[in-house]
């Protein structure tokens, strides 16, 4: 998970603020730990959002000056940081109470699912009669849903009689994006409180996952922030508003490359890459200066 940027000095301060959430070096941690300790939802919630201020932070100089930056989930987190709303410090510690308040409000055998090939029209009604919820939009007909464990269990046998290529439960102890959250609302809100954001420059748009709108006021921004714990999370309409603000590229910080993925489609050929796509730092760098050449 950090092989890309273990080693890399400007990557430091976040592994030190990560340390301090995690009881141990990030770097350590998913070496020495068993795999099912990553999905723990702190855990998690932690190692994904420091991955992606890593990479932001190893890119140095190769960091563009003019951005749109959006984040997936608890991914929103780490693009305020990216933003520098906040510094890795308080953005890993804001983090930890987001997960500590999710961790507390959920309830028991819960989770989510991703359901692909069926379009919402469809997919609704399957969901009123099990009692399960959209929490994510990632496209017309990919969406993630969440619930407790045996309506999303019914949720995805009724889904995939009806058509659906692919539904099948994440490894997500709690039903993110859902109303079953909105417990967690108000203990993060008051942590947000605590650590106001600073200003954003002026050439950084930072967009809000329940909406895809730009938070240009930050204290209203804070508001949607906590909101987005219960609230579903509309991917696309993030896509889409990357598209209209006239960027070009995209380059995923995070682990993985789902949503360079989904982001494809709307960027010219070759316009979306993953951090996950390169070995070495300089890599990446290489292409982002390239491609803004």
């Amino acid at each position: 998970m950090f092989d890309l940027v273990a080693d890399c000095p400007e990557c430091e301060p976040v592994f030190l603020a990560a340390a301090e959430e995690l009881g141990q070096d990030p770097r350590r941690f998913v070496r020495e730990h068993p795999p099912a300790d990553l999905f723990v939802d702190r855990a998690g919630q932690i190692l994904c959002c420091t991955r992606a201020l890593a990479v932001w932070a190893a890119l140095g100089a190769a960091r563009p000056t003019r951005a749109v930056i959006a984040g997936y989930s608890v991914g929103e987190m780490a693009a305020w940081g990216c933003a520098g709303a906040w510094n890795a410090r308080s953005t890993l510690r804001l983090v930890e109470r987001r997960a500590a308040a999710m961790d507390a409000a959920a309830p028991p055998d819960s989770g989510l699912v991703g359901i692909v090939g069926l379009s919402r029209e469809a997919l609704e009604p399957i969901l009123g009669r099990h009692e399960a919820v959209i929490a994510i939009v990632n496209d017309t007909d990919s969406f993630v849903i969440g619930g407790r464990g045996d309506a999303l269990d019914a949720a995805c046998q009724e889904a995939t009689a009806s058509g659906a290529r692919r539904a099948v439960r994440l490894r997500v102890s709690i039903p993110s994006h859902t109303k079953l959250m909105v417990g967690a609302v108000e203990p993060f809100r008051a942590a947000l409180r605590e650590i106001a954001p600073k200003p954003l420059r002026p050439t950084l748009r930072l967009l809000s996952g329940i909406d895809g709108d730009t938070m240009s006021d930050l204290e209203k921004g804070c508001d949607k922030l906590a909101r987005q714990i219960c609230t579903p999370v509309a991917w696309a309409a993030c896509l889409d508003s990357c598209r209209s603000a006239g960027a070009e590229l995209a380059l995923e910080l995070g682990p993985g490359a789902a949503l360079s993925r989904m982001a494809a489609p709307y960027f010219p050929t070759g316009g979306v890459r993953s951090a996950d796509d390169f070995h070495t730092v300089a890599g990446v760098r290489g292409w982002l200066s390239r491609a803004n050449d």
